[in-house]
């Protein structure tokens, strides 16, 4: 397991740069405990994401693939993370789910993608 930490803390820390860029443009107060508020959901659905790739292949789990990992992480984040903000009274307004899913795409898929190319330069 702790192979795993590092991409799973890569995934978290993209997710809370994804919230804190939203409260921040938005000039929303209470820093952090505001950006807990935010990013909880969101967080909580990355794990379940995570658990659930590893879960289904766990004899084949390799978190820095896009697929699958990093799509069942993706689209659990969003779609956990809006169930939850529903439930917990936050806002999610058509151009909010939009929004967040492109960019959490981009940042929890774009890493995966660039992770080949990191490897082959720090193995030089």
């Amino acid at each position: 397991m702790k192979k795993y930490a590092l991409p799973l803390l890569i995934d978290a820390v993209l997710v809370i740069v994804f919230c804190a860029i939203g409260r921040r443009t938005h000039d929303e107060a209470n820093a952090v405990a505001g950006l807990l508020k935010t990013a909880w959901p969101f967080l909580a659905g990355l794990l379940l994401g995570w658990a659930a790739t590893y879960a289904l292949y766990r004899d084949k789990f390799v978190p820095e693939l896009i697929l699958p990992t990093g799509i069942i992480a993706w689209l659990s984040t969003v779609a956990i993370g809006m169930v939850l903000r529903v439930i917990s009274g936050q806002g999610t307004q058509f151009s909010f789910i939009v929004v967040a899913t492109t960019v959490l795409a981009v940042l929890l898929l774009g890493w995966r993608a660039l992770a080949p190319l990191l490897n082959k330069v720090l193995a030089r």
